[in-house]
């Protein structure tokens, strides 16, 4: 299964955040905790290179606590700052805290000017990152719109947080070309390319699979699957028999099985899961932010 994803208003979104970019003294970078590596843009990493920027590992509360961890500790030996956030009053009351620290240095070169500077901060990332969701619980109420898919948010938006912070919502953007096939599909398991792009039954397949070898037992009592040898398609028709998926005359509902199977994962309803693990870095890096 190959995926390619490119809308035309991710080319516009490139344009108005490089247009944008003068404008801002911080950048917000969210990845989504259960694939830190694959769910960051390195298009973005380039296009902001030159900017105060900080990291926030979303949806950390659907991700493993260990590696989540573990994967904040290798970004700290690169250079980046980074926390696990989650849509919860004390993680956003933290992340609050975490941009404040990140932006004191702009506060104190006004303060020595005798200005009262308002940051202002542009939130970068893939579709379906959760930027829209994160600018809302900053803001304390539903000022940006959201949804459970890629590409809700089409244009830039500026959102007055605080008297002394802004925050610009931006679409998400994708690379041009997915050249890593794998990555590609981990990105279509949550929900980052929208579904009509892609086989949904393969992916589906692809991801029972994966969750066969990472949570076994997790994966055979929830969907009631009795052969644990199964593979490929197998796998989706235990799943139909397993939880009466059935139409008339005993037919497998096929298409039934991957919206649910899709939409519990991506829930967090198999339980706890990182899909890449940190790699051990021997040797300490540049730092990727200015």
């Amino acid at each position: 299964m190959e995926i390619q994803w490119y809308p035309g208003h991710m080319a516009k979104a490139k344009r108005l955040l490089q247009s944008q970019l003068s404008k801002v003294d911080l950048v917000i970078e969210l990845c989504d905790a259960r694939l830190p590596l694959s769910s960051r843009n390195p298009a973005l990493n380039e296009l902001v290179r030159h900017k105060r920027r900080i990291l926030l590992l979303c949806k950390a509360d659907l991700a493993e606590n260990g590696k989540t961890q573990e994967w904040l500790a290798y970004f700290k030996s690169r250079g980046v700052e980074a926390m696990a956030y989650d849509a919860t009053p004390g993680k956003t009351k933290q992340a609050k805290a975490f941009i404040a620290s990140a932006a004191q240095a702009v506060v104190e070169r006004g303060e020595r000017r005798g200005m009262n500077k308002t940051v202002r901060a542009m939130v970068i990332g893939v579709p379906n990152v959760g930027k829209s969701t994160f600018i809302n619980r900053l803001y304390g109420g539903s000022v940006t719109e959201t949804g459970d898919r890629p590409g809700v948010t089409k244009s830039n938006r500026w959102v007055k947080v605080t008297p002394y912070l802004e925050v610009l919502d931006t679409p998400g953007m994708l690379w041009s070309k997915l050249n890593d096939q794998r990555a590609a599909t981990r990105l279509a398991y949550i929900g980052t390319i929208r579904d009509a792009v892609y086989n949904q039954e393969e992916l589906c397949v692809s991801l029972l699979e994966d969750l066969m070898t990472l949570r076994p037992a997790e994966t055979m009592q929830r969907y009631k699957i009795k052969n644990a040898d199964a593979k490929g398609y197998e796998l989706l028709e235990e799943v139909c028999r397993g939880r009466g998926f059935l139409m008339r005359g005993g037919v497998l509902d096929m298409d039934r099985a991957c919206s649910v199977v899709l939409d519990e994962f991506r829930a967090g309803k198999v339980g706890k899961l990182t899909l890449e693990t940190a790699p051990k870095e021997e040797k300490s890096h540049a730092p990727e932010t200015v």
